[in-house]
């Protein structure tokens, strides 16, 4: 079966534009070009469009997508059974989520009032599921699906006093970050210092144990990244580059 681009795009519901710009960037371009001018796909194309959609569905840049699926190693079907595990866990993460969303809007409505028991868990999962649809991938590829798996484990065995004390250090990490880079200060100023400590121990609350190398791997991390410097530099650019060059001195003193 033989497609072309405007056949194609109607058939996996994107544009015709995406579809050129795919082609701009090395990503799929179509098996031949008519003598019409037409670009035309076939099925390898299809395929690879498939697979190009599922990674894109779990967030990965397109990029990442280029260099993982032309790898001469890349197993089709390892990398969707992976795509399967990956969705899996979203599909959980989703579904705690919203029966903690339908049990708050019948509380509100008057039915059966959640617990606070009910209420802290609830918040718990949500943070769990934001960060899984959010950063999951690309953090269960840099520390592996164990670690990750542990680390949620660990969140949400927190009390409530603990799970309030995370959150209360988030937030001075992030107004200490701002006020750093708002006045300039060095990356190895005591503020720095103590801003590399508060990220240290923000980390205890979701860490089974404490490593230099993955301190630093996660902080450079969010350099790299633009989703993680994003909400670090949401208010005050540099504040996630200011964080990394922080714990950076931090952990070379230590």
């Amino acid at each position: 079966m033989e497609y072309t681009i405007s056949q194609l795009a109607l058939l996996a519901g994107i544009s015709t534009r995406t579809l050129r710009h795919y082609d701009k960037i090395s990503l799929l371009s179509p098996a031949y070009i008519n003598q019409s001018g037409y670009r035309i796909y076939t099925r390898t194309q299809v395929d690879t469009l498939q697979e190009i959609l599922f990674f894109k569905a779990l967030d990965m840049p397109l990029a990442d997508i280029r260099k993982t699926i032309y790898q001469p190693d890349y197993d089709r079907a390892a990398a969707l059974e992976k795509h399967l595990l990956l969705l899996e866990k979203k599909q959980q993460h989703l579904s705690l989520l919203i029966d903690n969303i339908q049990k708050t809007i019948s509380s509100l409505k008057g039915g059966k009032t959640m617990t606070d028991k009910e209420k802290f868990e609830g918040l718990k999962q949500e943070l769990i599921s934001h960060n899984e649809l959010q950063y999951g991938k690309e953090v269960r590829s840099k520390y592996g699906e164990n670690t990750v798996d542990a680390a949620n484990a660990h969140l949400l065995n927190l009390s409530e006093e603990q799970f309030e004390n995370m959150e209360e250090t988030g937030n001075k990490i992030i107004s200490s970050l701002e006020y750093s880079v708002k006045n300039n200060l060095s990356a190895d100023s005591a503020a720095a210092k103590e801003i590399a400590q508060l990220h240290k121990h923000w980390l205890s609350f979701t860490w089974p144990s404490y490593s230099k190398e993955a301190h630093l791997s996660l902080v450079e991390m969010y350099v790299s990244d633009e989703r993680f410097t994003v909400y670090y530099d949401k208010n005050i650019k540099g504040c996630a580059l200011f964080l990394k060059n922080a714990v950076q001195a931090f952990i070379d003193n230590i």
